[in-house]
């Protein structure tokens, strides 16, 4: 068997691969034998066609399409792992025939793309002082708040409308007297003391009563999100249909009864350590993204294949619609209000695709050079973890026992061992322990 390498642009290999006569020999047997399963010749069972009878029958390159087909799936992903030289495959190689004809070699090339090269800068003693997740007063204050805003009692008012009321009211907006795109709002429902569109709307409806109108304009500001406003007057008109006036419960144990705790020091208990366990998780993935920038900043990385990219930032765009969708909104919507395509937002999402790539390579060549993973007693406890978890969904149950989450779980705990190592080295006085 002949082979050329020749090496391409960004991080791909290019291999030209031949059979000689004497090795394509056996495919063509085997190709023959597995065209003669399917074809229904008079007189012959199926797969016992003799050769010459079948090539008359549906003739020779047939049999030898199947036949370099077989001998493809047999050879090449040895090949590509010995020509590769230890860096790992992305994606599924491109294979085409280059030759192919009765008595001659077997001709076909391969085009791989491989992860790129990564030379480490320095990962330990870096001296770093994470953040520490510390709920202040104001924030506790604020998720009560939140809780008696959520058991509010509201009750239709014959009056104008006043500061900590609901309001239900038709809004249209209109940029230089044009309707916006969007700009109709039906039954909307507006919380006073609240920001709804721009600062200041909710301040222009104060005293109004219901079937009343009122037309008034404000600005929005310069790094508003929706660019086609941002720095524009925008106006808008605003008719009332229902005022409510909404009572918000008394901080006491009563209240706290509601959510079947003892006492207001309970709940007051109860919510800081749930917002600090919140707080703790977002500061600590903030503190990896952090330490692993700092890693990043002096490593250096060899070309990026536009495949491992292309599929980083599929995977970005489908958590960022599964956020969306989570809070209960329409992706296609959030699009619109974008006024972006899929694509465009793809590519704007790409530097961040870039980052976790290079994320994930620091991570996996620190593995490697410090020999970090997980051990065989170590997965299993893991996935036992997860059954007792999801012990009642039978779809989470097949899929722990399949083959290919072992290797999944494997490189989800081998990164938690590279990162608490890491946090271990570089936090000089947290000892890579933090909450998450």
């Amino acid at each position: 068997m002949q082979i050329i390498k020749k090496d391409l642009e960004k991080s791909q290999i290019e291999l030209s691969v031949e059979l000689s006569v004497e090795e394509f020999a056996p495919y063509i047997e085997k190709g023959a034998q597995k065209v003669s399963e399917k074809v229904k010749i008079e007189g012959f069972r199926p797969g016992k066609v003799p050769f010459d009878v079948l090539k008359q029958k549906i003739g020779e390159m047939t049999i030898l399409e199947e036949a370099a087909h077989i001998a493809i799936m047999k050879t090449v992903d040895e090949i590509v792992d010995k020509e590769a030289m230890g860096r790992q495959p992305v994606g599924q190689p491109n294979v085409s025939i280059t030759k192919l004809a009765p008595g001659n070699p077997l001709e076909y090339k391969v085009i791989v793309a491989l992860l790129p090269t990564i030379a480490l800068g320095e990962y330990k003693n870096l001296n770093l002082t994470p953040e520490v997740a510390k709920i202040e007063t104001k924030e506790l204050d604020r998720a009560l708040n939140d809780l008696r805003e959520m058991r509010a009692a509201e009750k239709i008012v014959e009056r104008e409308i006043q500061d900590g009321d609901k309001v239900i009211a038709t809004v249209h907006m209109f940029l230089d007297k044009v309707p916006l795109e969007d700009g109709h709002h039906h039954d909307l429902a507006i919380l006073m003391g609240k920001n709804y569109f721009v600062p200041g709307f909710d301040k222009n409806i104060l005293g109004m009563k219901k079937g009343e109108e009122r037309k008034f304009s404000l600005p929005y500001p310069d790094d508003h999100h929706q660019k086609n406003l941002a720095g524009k007057m925008v106006e808008f008109t605003a008719v009332v249909k229902e005022v409510y006036e909404r009572l918000l419960p008394e901080l006491n144990d009563e209240f706290a009864s509601f959510f079947r705790l003892k006492d207001m020091d309970e709940l007051k208990k109860n919510l800081e350590e749930s917002l600090l366990h919140e707080k703790s998780h977002n500061i600590n993935l903030k503190n990896e993204s952090e330490l692993i920038s700092k890693i990043s900043d002096n490593t250096k990385f060899g070309d990026f294949p536009d495949v491992i990219i292309e599929s980083e930032s599929k995977s970005v765009m489908m958590e960022l619609e599964q956020s969306v969708v989570k809070q209960g909104g329409k992706f296609a919507d959030y699009l619109a209000h974008l006024k972006k395509t899929k694509e465009e937002l793809m590519l704007e999402l790409m530097p961040n695709a870039i980052k976790r790539v290079k994320a994930a390579l620091i991570i996996r060549e620190i593995a490697v050079i410090e020999k970090i993973n997980p051990t065989e007693k170590e997965i299993n406890e893991k996935i036992e973890e997860l059954k007792l978890q999801y012990a009642s969904n039978p779809e989470v149950l097949k899929m722990l026992e399949e083959k290919g989450y072992t290797t999944y779980l494997s490189n989800i705990l081998t990164n938690e061992k590279v990162l608490a190592k890491l946090k271990e080295w570089n936090y000089a006085d947290s000892g890579g322990k933090q909450k998450s």
